[in-house]
């Protein structure tokens, strides 16, 4: 218990985290008045998405990015409703409805929570980046069809499948065209793409909307379909849980939202990171404070939340040095829901479309795209096959078999490292020998050079090509190139020496690295590669313990003893006596 008090203590906002709110808090709050201004439009359309009302985006806004810019592990992390968890929510709201969705984000709180105290975040780093930007596209794509409808000036069809949706939207825009609202959408969406280019300082999806909304107004668009009446203020928190009898069924869409709040939310603190000098996140803590974010949101009527790299990237940009931008920016939201609620009921529907689709557009790097395409067959692979999945299944599938298609290529790409090659033994063998010997020696003893990993995708390709060798009596493994070896890399390596010993031909070993005994000697292969003393530490020691073998069974024949001289017999001098 005590640890894991110690480990939420250390999860905490320190003394220093408040302390770098002080330091430059014009600059911070600038910023977060910027990203507000920019976050704006994009909650209320991310809100009108997920199925909930654009109260649900602007209460999510607030209170998640509040706490997750509290709690965080980030000084520049944004945090908000997105349009990646809003494609995920959109299943579960047409299922089970609002009480779903509380349920659903108190259940991925808790887990994002737990992987935070499991200090899980440093596993982020293994994520490919064919995987990463596949599943960005996707999500791109997603969001894109998803404000078709709106777009379109129709109601929602019928259905949860974004393709199957989209398609009996345009249906039933063809049957009575609503030209007032395509018009306003794709007016809102050229603003932003053009003003983007032309002035990237200045929030032009804010200034869209209110030329939007002001001519619907004045000219009394009455097929520009407004967002309708908001409440004033956050609603109070609700405890309204689905049946018990239904809580079994979401907790795969929780640890879906679970799965996607971790992962985009260390994906954009890293876009942060990346934007900036001398900013580095805390990625266990960034989960704790998208964790807790996500508890509080759905209480007060909210979508689960997570990091939004737009809004962050917006936020850096903008010069934000600490906590206290993204902070900013949730109480100026709350301003906002408090004191303009009419203002904001009356944006049309059509410019939030139009808003989310430029979005979708920007989300979308091109060269990024080119490059990750360009670089190998593999990647281009998996980014195509992960961009088809999350477009046809949901996020979380997307990743998995995107990881799952990425680990297979990886582990391809690495099991054609290794390899076994004949190498020609002869310079290495010790003392003079005469070219009929070494003729007879290269008749009888064969020696390969094993290379790279030794596991199970390469293992059997391994067994196959070792097995193979015929009429020699001696076959030396040089084991010091060998990178690593399984268990299964163990097994095959224990069975081709089996099947060679059986066929009258003896194994021997040089120099099998330390770090891989243990894995030899647990499946019985060490103790027989050190038969008959067969294992040796060098390739020369090898090779003689070879030439010793076939002297022994007779195939050599034992060198001549070399005449020993006998000892020479001390002469006796005899010395006269002069007196004689």
């Amino acid at each position: 218990m005590n640890a894991v008090l110690a480990r939420v203590r250390a999860l905490l906002p320190g003394h220093a985290d408040f302390a770098a709110m002080g330091r430059n808090p014009r600059r911070d709050l600038l910023a977060g008045l910027t990203v507000a201004i920019v976050a704006l439009p994009l909650a209320l359309g991310f809100g009108v998405s997920s199925g909930l009302g654009a109260e649900a985006g602007l209460a999510t806004a607030v209170v998640a990015g509040a706490l997750a810019a509290l709690f965080g592990g980030s000084n520049l992390q944004v945090s908000g409703p997105t349009g990646a968890m809003t494609v995920v929510l959109v299943p579960i709201v047409a299922q089970y409805g609002p009480s779903g969705v509380l349920t659903v984000g108190l259940i991925a709180g808790v887990i994002v929570v737990g992987l935070a105290l499991a200090r899980a975040g440093r596993y982020m780093a293994y994520i490919p980046a064919s995987v990463v930007e596949g599943f960005t596209l996707g999500i791109a794509l997603v969001i894109g069809l998803q404000q078709v409808p709106n777009a379109l000036g129709v109601a929602k069809p019928e259905g949860d499948r974004v393709l199957v949706v989209t398609w009996r939207a345009v249906e039933e825009f063809v049957r009575s065209p609503n030209l007032t609202a395509l018009a306003l959408a794709l007016g809102v969406a050229a603003i932003m793409l053009i003003g983007a280019r032309w002035r990237p300082t200045i929030p032009f999806s804010i200034v869209a909307v209110i030329v939007a909304t002001v001519v619907a107004q004045l000219f009394h668009l009455d097929a520009a379909k407004p967002i309708g009446e908001l409440p004033a203020g956050l609603p109070a928190p609700s405890l309204d849980f689905v049946d018990l009898s239904q809580l079994g069924s979401l907790i795969t869409p929780a640890a879906a939202v679970a799965a996607l709040a971790a992962l985009e939310s260390l994906l954009s603190a890293q876009v942060a990171d990346g934007m900036t000098v001398g900013q580095k996140h805390d990625p266990d803590r960034e989960l704790f404070g998208q964790g807790l974010a996500n508890l509080a949101a759905p209480l007060f009527g909210g979508v689960p939340a997570t990091g939004a790299i737009a809004r962050t990237a917006v936020n850096v940009r903008t010069g934000a040095s600490s906590r206290l931008a993204a902070l900013t920016h949730a109480a100026v939201l709350a301003v906002i829901v408090f004191a303009a609620a009419p203002l904001v009921s009356k944006i049309p529907l059509a410019a939030l479309a139009g808003v989310l689709l430029a979005t979708a557009v920007r989300m979308v790097e091109v060269g990024s795209l080119r490059a990750m395409a360009k670089a190998t067959r593999s990647d281009a692979v998996v980014l195509v096959l992960t961009a088809v999945a999350t477009l046809a299944l949901d996020l979380v599938y997307a990743v998995i078999i995107g990881m799952v298609v990425a680990g297979a290529l990886a582990l391809r790409a690495v099991a054609k490292q290794a390899h076994i090659a004949e190498v020609d033994f002869r310079p290495d063998l010790p003392g003079a020998h005469s070219d009929e010997e070494h003729a007879l020696l290269a008749e009888h003893i064969v020696a390969y050079r094993i290379d790279g990993p030794l596991f199970f995708a390469a293992a059997h390709r391994f067994l196959l090509e070792l097995t193979e060798v015929a009429d020699v009596r001696v076959v030396i493994l040089r084991m010091s190139r060998v990178t690593t070896i399984d268990a299964t890399g163990a097994l095959v390596l224990k069975d081709a020496v089996e099947k060679l010993n059986r066929r009258g031909i003896a194994v021997m070993t040089s120099g099998i690295q330390p770090g891989q005994r243990q894995t030899l000697e647990s499946v019985g292969a060490l103790d027989l590669l050190r038969l008959d003393g067969r294992e040796y530490a060098t390739t020369p020691e090898a090779i003689a313990g070879a030439r010793a073998h076939l002297q022994g069974t007779g195939v050599l024949a034992a060198p001549a003893p070399v005449p020993v001289p006998a000892p020479v017999q001390p002469t006796r001098t005899t010395v006269e006596d002069p007196a004689r």
